[in-house]
């Protein structure tokens, strides 16, 4: 099937102004890295996503799913196929105690609606800068909470196009994983059950936790977040530091003098700048402490030919 058919196919499920040809993907990652979407797509429906599933499947065309790009690195050859994004699926709600996010939400929208809300829970997203799928399908937490303290259920397309929803006993979620990500499904959207709060308790934690994040992070550069999982027993950012890498780095690509566990894109570094950064802190950290360092962050796309 051509790259044309492929497209008009698309225009029919998602809309004209909802599939784009040959889009500049550093355009729709945090890093700002990244070649060229054969086709990207932005479903505005739960069954406009199924029926992209489906014409794929049934065509066996390359498919990724981006999120919202921010625990990603796209190679600078871009990708094949159908690129999917949330953009218009991305809405939240509070019903009762629950909060119920759309796949592209970001959490960190869904943890201040939460506080607005005076539900109690979610304080620990405040800073996570990834989406509702994203969290979901990596289990995501940061300072001493995580996705599986709170969630209730989720609603998914799986990889045939099928329509499920996932209660939080089918998730099978564990440190950085869970069964979506196995099965590799598509989160359409998640329920959060939380407690009725003390509003200004939750804004004062909240609070807490965004200044702790900002003094440590290097925020004002671009970056897919943490690059490495915590190896057991260490910290990958203080094996970093310990290394002597704060400040070193490939092309445009730095380990972050703020923050070792971070590597940013400080002058228009290229996807191949990145890779070999990260690299280069691997080999390090393995010769000086006889540690593997695991990627957290996502790798897709192609090098360039």
């Amino acid at each position: 099937m051509r790259n044309e058919e492929i497209y008009k196919e698309l225009v029919a499920i998602c809309g004209e102004k909802n599939v784009l040809r040959d889009e500049p993907l550093k355009d729709h990652t945090l890093v700002k890295i990244g070649g060229k979407a054969d086709l990207l797509v932005m479903p505005e429906t739960y069954e406009a996503v199924a029926q992209v599933i489906r014409l794929k499947e049934a065509h066996q065309l390359p498919f990724t799913l981006l999120g919202n790009g921010s625990n990603v690195i796209v190679l600078d050859g871009g990708i094949r196929g159908i690129v999917m994004q949330f953009k218009h699926l991305a809405r939240l709600r509070v019903e009762g105690n629950q909060l119920i996010a759309q796949g592209g939400a970001n959490i960190k929208d869904a943890s201040r609606l939460a506080c607005e809300n005076s539900l109690t829970g979610l304080e620990f997203a405040c800073g996570i800068p990834g989406s509702i799928g994203g969290a979901m399908v990596m289990n995501a937490g940061a300072y001493g909470g995580e996705v599986k303290d709170v969630i209730d259920h989720v609603k998914v397309v799986t990889q045939q196009g099928e329509l499920r929803t996932l209660k939080k006993e089918e998730l099978e979620l564990g440190y950085r994983t869970s069964i979506i990500s196995k099965n590799k499904d598509i989160v359409l959207e998640a329920a959060f059950a939380l407690e009725a709060g003390d509003q200004a308790a939750i804004k004062e934690k909240m609070a807490d936790l965004t200044f702790q994040r900002e003094s440590k992070q290097p925020l004002e550069y671009p970056s897919v977040g943490s690059v490495f999982k915590r190896p057991p027993g260490y910290f990958a950012g203080k094996l970093i530091q310990d290394s002597g890498l704060q400040g070193k780095g490939v092309g445009g690509a730095e380990v972050s003098t703020k923050h070792a566990g971070f590597i940013i894109n400080k002058n228009n570094a290229t996807a191949a700048d990145y890779i070999a950064t990260i690299e280069m802190v691997r080999k390090k950290v393995k010769e000086t402490f006889g540690v593997e360092l695991e990627l957290e962050a996502k790798i897709v796309g192609e090098e360039v030919k």
